[in-house]
């Protein structure tokens, strides 16, 4: 089925309107399994009493979390809306449960101690998510050109939702990345000696053919190994992929003994957050500086510290206070 004509129609459209790799396979994705669902039906067969069977489906059988439910019913409204020409309206289906959870944060000793496990460059992937507040995929996408020691900034390019912003650059990490520059920039080398490069962005290997041997388009975080290009079929290097990192950090929190919290790289991006709003910034700068959208996302970090709490005391602290002030 991943070769169907109707798949490859939705792969086109989905790259007409500049959406991302991985936005493309999520989307191709849930849209086979709603083919799956129903047994194989094709959906200009189906709308949208076979679309709420299968997002029912997904909360009531199987207990999928609130934004799982939500990718997919965006994927199967890009189809029918987009592609189909067939809107879906108005639909009544079960909603997954969404529980609130509280963003896991690190103190600053946990930070360290977890640093101090890792090697290199893990150690300054992770320096980077905690000192600058990235996702994983926003780290990994950097190239060399996109580090602006001068003005102490690192700027995301088409983050979480198409959107560009800036962040803060650590001063402390200046020396490390400038040592991984010089070893992206020895691998770049190599590479062009047999004719290869990173991978570019659109169609800018055609517009600027020799583009993959300047420096300014290497990844800070190169891949060990090349790949063709998943759309122009070119051999080439990527970034690395985000399942390393993640491998070794799991490793490294194991060796740190640091057990009794669900660590990932997102909890670095919590704690950047945690600690800003905790030495008194303010919370647009780092709505900001994280990129959200809406402020009521950034909220969430002043109920991790406990600021929502501000000036009042537990009963029994008081209870205590005024026991000792009696004797």
């Amino acid at each position: 089925m991943g070769s169907s004509p109707f798949l490859n129609q939705l792969r086109r459209e989905i790259r007409l309107r500049g959406y991302s790799i991985r936005t493309e396979k999520t989307y191709l994705s849930w849209i086979k399994r709603f083919i799956r669902f129903h047994n194989l039906r094709h959906p200009t067969e189906m709308g949208p009493a076979e679309v709420k069977a299968f997002l029912s489906h997904l909360a009531n059988d199987q207990f999928v979390a609130v934004n799982t439910q939500k990718t997919a019913l965006n994927a199967l409204a890009f189809m029918y809306h987009k592609v189909l020409n067939q809107p879906l309206g108005d639909m009544e289906f079960k909603h997954a449960k969404q529980y609130r959870r509280l963003p896991v944060v690190l103190s600053p000793a946990e930070v360290q101690r977890l640093l101090n496990c890792l090697k290199q460059p893990y150690r300054l992937i992770c320096s980077i998510l905690y000192g600058s507040g990235l996702r994983i995929t926003e780290c990994l996408r950097l190239r060399i050109q996109d580090i602006d020691f001068d003005r102490g900034t690192l700027p995301v390019t088409k983050g979480k939702g198409g959107k560009d912003r800036k962040t803060l650059l650590s001063q402390a990490l200046i020396p490390d990345i400038q040592r991984q520059i010089e070893c992206a920039k020895q691998l770049q080398q190599k590479d062009n000696q047999s004719g290869h490069g990173p991978s570019l962005p659109n169609a800018l290997h055609r517009k600027f053919p020799n583009a993959f041997r300047q420096p300014s388009w290497m990844y800070l975080f190169p891949s060990s190994t090349l790949c063709n290009h998943p759309i122009t079929g070119i051999l080439c290097r990527h970034h690395l992929h985000a399942s390393v990192p993640r491998k070794h950090l799991k490793a490294a929190a194991k060796a740190a003994g640091i057990t009794d919290k669900r660590i990932s790289c997102h909890t670095f991006r919590h704690s950047f957050a945690t600690e800003l709003l905790q030495s008194g910034k303010d919370i647009r700068t780092v709505q900001d500086l994280l990129g959200h959208s809406d402020v009521k996302t950034t909220q969430i970090y002043t109920h991790v510290i406990g600021k929502h709490f501000a000036g009042t005391q537990s009963p029994l602290d008081r209870l205590v206070h005024n026991a000792v002030s009696e004797s």
